[in-house]
């Protein structure tokens, strides 16, 4: 029970069944046991990918494509363990070699959550508490960002960056240092109101008609609500036209006009 509950620490209990968990534990034991190096497996990884995850990231490329046409950098706040990141910095590498202006920065506190708000403090989620989701990939994720710029092009100009602290925070002293920020691709997975709210209103000026704003969870009352909350208290629903892919129930989006 001990693995299983570190496997599922990012899953709500109430959504998922014993045999979810059980999939995991099993996948777990699998990847292990199974033939070949690591470098093996990854190179086979639809082996052992779940298939709600290869779902996710089949989304987050047609979203990518529909960028490939606007200037402007990715930014992704609440990166975690940072597979999404550096997700679109892969598929920046390949779709668009040569397009060094296209940055891809992403935004955690590396500690969890932080800045509760009504809206988290009163979700039944075993997770709504300062440091809920909390994953130390910081200095991981340089180490991998290393890694990448091996097997890129112009990999002397830097692609990826890392933003470590409180977006409340960070993300107004980010625009500071940088006002000549351009975002073509904003991901917001924060789950929390207040960082929320604070990355719509300063990086939506930013964003140029035809970008694309994303939420990986939304319309979440029973959990976290404040994601939802903090769009309607900034751009408001009737504003934008928000889609989503039918094979995915994540990744809920709009193109601005």
């Amino acid at each position: 029970m001990k693995k299983m509950a570190k496997l599922s620490r990012f899953k709500e209990k109430e959504n998922n069944t014993n045999e979810d968990f059980e999939y995991l534990e099993t996948l777990n034991e699998y990847f292990q046991t199974s033939i070949g190096t690591n470098i093996e497996k990854i190179q086979n990884f639809a082996k052992y990918v779940p298939r709600q995850d290869l779902t996710n990231f089949l989304a987050k490329y047609e979203i990518f494509k529909k960028i490939l046409e606007i200037p402007g950098s990715i930014v992704e706040c609440g990166i975690s363990f940072g597979g999404g990141l550096m997700t679109f910095a892969q598929f920046s590498a390949i779709l668009e070699p040569i397009n060094y202006e296209r940055k891809i920065i992403g935004f955690d506190t590396f500690s969890g959550l932080t800045n509760l708000s009504e809206y988290e403090k009163n979700s039944p989620s075993e997770h709504a508490h300062e440091g809920g989701f909390a994953v130390d990939s910081f200095e991981d994720l340089k180490k991998c960002v290393k890694i990448y710029d091996k097997n890129r092009f112009l990999n002397h100009v830097k692609k990826v960056e890392i933003i470590k602290g409180d977006a409340v925070k960070t993300i107004p002293k980010y625009l500071k240092e940088n006002p000549a920020t351009i975002i073509s691709l904003l991901y917001l997975d924060m789950l929390a109101y207040e960082p929320t709210k604070v990355a719509l209103e300063k990086f939506l000026p930013h964003m140029a008609k035809g970008s694309i704003l994303v939420f990986n969870i939304l319309n979440d009352n029973n959990h976290w609500p404040g994601t939802t909350k903090a769009l309607l208290d900034t751009i408001g629903v009737k504003n934008i036209k928000l889609q989503k892919f039918n094979f995915s129930p994540y990744s809920q989006y709009a193109i601005l006009e």
